[in-house]
């Protein structure tokens, strides 16, 4: 899910995903990358009716979200566990997310953590097409739910 049109704002962001898990009969899974992810985390306590995990890949780490153009609220992390199973996909090679970062993360969320190795930023521009390895991780989640 991308951002709302028009001038970003954490809390119309946080909505439309909160609306996307209240407007289904079927339960929700979020999956989101980089600042999709950041999103996810800091909308979880309005997504816990029929939400039942999440998928986090390379969420910025808070000393990049300060150099992003996000609001200031996005610019830290919540530190509570998430209210659902989570797994959080860390690279070793990250620009704008430090391995240790996001285990740290991992931890106070109470995510699985997945070690991508020396993955880049886990997109098209470090070199990923399909990932297979992310596929089958992400259906071992599936099956765990």
């Amino acid at each position: 899910m991308s951002p709302p049109s028009g001038a970003f704002r954490l809390e119309d962001w946080i909505e439309k995903l909160a609306e996307a898990a209240t407007q289904t009969d079927r339960p929700s899974l979020f999956v989101g990358h980089g600042l999709g992810a950041a999103a996810i985390v800091h909308a979880a306590s309005r997504l816990t009716a029929g939400t039942v995990g999440a998928f986090l890949v390379v969420p910025p780490e808070e000393e990049a979200l300060a150099n992003l153009p996000v609001p200031q609220e996005m610019q830290t992390y919540p530190r509570d566990p998430l209210p659902f199973p989570s797994v959080l996909v860390a690279s070793r090679s990250h620009p704008g997310a430090s391995y240790a970062a996001l285990e740290d993360l991992s931890y106070a969320w109470g995510s699985r953590l997945l070690d991508a190795g020396e993955a880049g930023t886990l997109d098209t521009a470090s070199g990923h097409g399909p990932w297979p390895e992310g596929l089958m991780s992400f259906a071992g989640f599936l099956r765990q739910l």
